[in-house]
């Protein structure tokens, strides 16, 4: 995780009923996007600028390696196609580039791109999803408009429960 300071919510999601820690401040509809530097499945970097003109459904997962976050992801990878050329869905984690490449491949997702923050850990805090205790993100959608504001943002109280898909599908319609 990224050495800055930042400030922390206990009891801002939990896991499996157990109370625990976001990192970072709670991001807001309205607000613009922070910037992020994030690695593909190639080790290529990229940025938020790279998906300016776009809509894009970001969403935010514990690990592709277990049972909802792969329902999560397979869930939008479905849905993307009815979304238009002009929505990106990204899919966010700590999992290794190696390990989200090799999940794609197995799960035959390709709509969605996934993005790995383990190199330097400063996107969890920056969105307000890094979970203190499990060094971990937090299970979340956020809808960001072409100009990178936020339109839509559900942080999933229970970790391992899925998000609201209709509501996010929504939101990335009226966004595009």
């Amino acid at each position: 995780m990224s050495t800055m300071t930042h400030s922390e919510r206990p009891g801002a999601v939990t896991f499996k009923a157990a109370p625990f820690t976001l990192v970072g401040d709670a991001l807001a509809v309205g607000q613009s996007a922070p910037d992020f530097n994030l690695v593909t499945n190639d080790l290529a970097a990229k940025t938020t600028a790279d998906y300016r003109g776009k809509t894009v459904v970001l969403m935010t997962v514990p690990s592709l390696d277990t049972p909802v976050c792969d329902t999560q992801a397979r869930r939008f990878n479905q849905e993307a196609a009815g979304l238009g050329a002009n929505v990106q869905v990204l899919c966010v984690s700590l999992d290794l580039p190696f390990a989200q490449k090799r999940w794609c491949g197995a799960a035959g997702v390709e709509q969605v791109e996934t993005l790995s923050d383990y190199k330097d850990g400063a996107f969890g805090p920056a969105y307000g999803l890094f979970i203190k205790e499990l060094a971990l993100l937090a299970r979340a959608v956020l809808v960001l408009d072409p100009e990178g504001k936020i339109t839509y943002c559900q942080v999933v109280k229970e970790v391992t429960e899925e998000p609201d898909y209709d509501a996010a599908l929504q939101a990335a319609r009226a966004a595009s």
